[in-house]
Parts: C-alpha cells; structure tokens; sequence
C-alpha cells in the first residue's frame, strides 16, 4: 500500500501538462497544430452532429443561441490563441490532435520518471485517473501515442473539464464520488497551485510536482521533483 504523508492511498489521479508530460509539447506542437486547422476544420464539420454540438457549446458560452457559424469559428480562435480551458474548443482540438496522431505527424511526449511509475504503480495494483483541461478523448490520444508506447492501460478513468473547472474545489469533491473512495485516500499530483489549494481544501492528499522551468511552488506545499519521490 502506498503511503503519503503516513496516509493511505488507495487511487493517484494525475494531471498531464508539466506532471507526466512536459508543456512545451503541449506549447509548441499540439496547440499550433490544432490552431493551423481549426478553421477549415469546423467549417467542414459544421453541418455534421458533432458539428451542430460544438457549435451550440460555442453559442450558449458566449449567451448569444443565433451566433453565425463564421462567428463561432473565430471565437473558437480566439479562445485558442488565448489558451482558454473551454470546454467547446478541448472538444475541437482533440478532433484535430486525432488526426495529427493518426498520420504519425507527431508522438506525445512522457517524462521517463512518469512513464515508470505509471507502469509500476499499476503492477502494483493503484487505481490511476487523468483530470486535465483537455477533453477526455484528447488525454486517451496522448498517452495511446506515447514516444514510449501505449500508457492507456494504467489507467482506470478521466475527467476533464466536463467536471469542473480544476481551479474549483466542487470538481475535486466530484471526482471523489465518482471514484468511490473517501477524499483523504486520493492523491492529486500537478504542477498548478491552484489546482492543488482547490483538491487540498477538498480533502485530498497533494503534491506538487516540479519539472524543468517550473516556477517555484508556496513553501506549504510538499514537492517532488519525480512522480515517486514522496515524503
């Protein structure tokens, strides 16, 4: 049993961005490529039922039911290029990724640390869980097409922000139920204060894990440099 803290842990759910994977794979390469075919590419999905769906998420989030398509689309760019966690837009871009990862034009990058323990952790028998901004259909992409491999089978669930915002505490309290286990069994590892004050105030365990170029964390939250490096 893994224990935190002298607490124990019976599920770790994860971040992605800066926790198992580093976020200039993210910066540089899925966002640009997303970005470069957003436009074409909801304009051929408009007329489909996906397409009529994302649209209505554009529409009721900007509260205007009769916004036109051209409109939509440049919202929906405009929320990329200011990275905004909407839920419309994960939708779209995890469209987009998929093609990109169907053609081979990129694999997703994992922290080798990450990689091993997520392996070794599920050997062990931990149940593991994925809560990002991106959609749950593009966090099942990243980790099938990893540059070491398929890491989906680690994992036993995923939310995103269907849930919640991961800056609110209510989302964590979700997850919780959703799980099936008590909030002070589960561990939240990311690199986003934020989301850790939001799941610690929630009941959770925490961690904070620091990557290359991550800024410093508070001084009250634990830190770890590698995914099984816990006090």
């Amino acid at each position: 049993m893994l224990l935190y803290n002298g607490q124990p842990i019976q599920a770790i759910v994860l971040d992605i961005e800066g926790t198992t994977t580093d976020i200039a794979f993210v910066k540089t390469v899925l966002f640009p490529y997303a970005e470069e075919r957003l436009e074409a590419f909801m304009t051929a999905l408009a007329p489909t039922r996906e397409g009529h769906a994302i649209l209505a998420m554009v529409r009721t989030e900007v509260g205007n039911p009769t916004l036109p398509l051209e409109e939509c689309i440049a919202q929906l760019l405009a929320w990329a290029k200011a990275d905004q966690k909407v839920t419309p837009l994960k939708a779209v871009q995890g469209m987009i990724w998929d093609e990109g990862y169907r053609s081979k034009a990129y694999y997703s990058h994992i922290y080798e640390d990450a990689a091993a323990y997520l392996w070794d952790w599920h050997r062990q028998g931990m149940p593991l869980y994925v809560y990002s901004s991106g959609s749950i259909a593009a966090q099942k992409l990243l980790f099938t097409h990893t540059l070491v491999g398929d890491l989906t089978p680690c994992f036993q669930g995923y939310f995103d922000t269907t849930t919640g915002a991961k800056v609110n505490t209510a989302s964590y309290t979700k997850i919780a139920g959703a799980v099936g286990r008590p909030a002070a069994e589960l561990l939240f590892l990311s690199d986003h204060p934020g989301e850790l004050a939001a799941a610690c105030q929630a009941g959770w365990q925490v961690c904070a894990v620091q990557r290359p170029g991550t800024p410093d964390f508070p001084p009250e939250l634990p830190v770890v440099s590698t995914l099984g490096n816990y006090p």
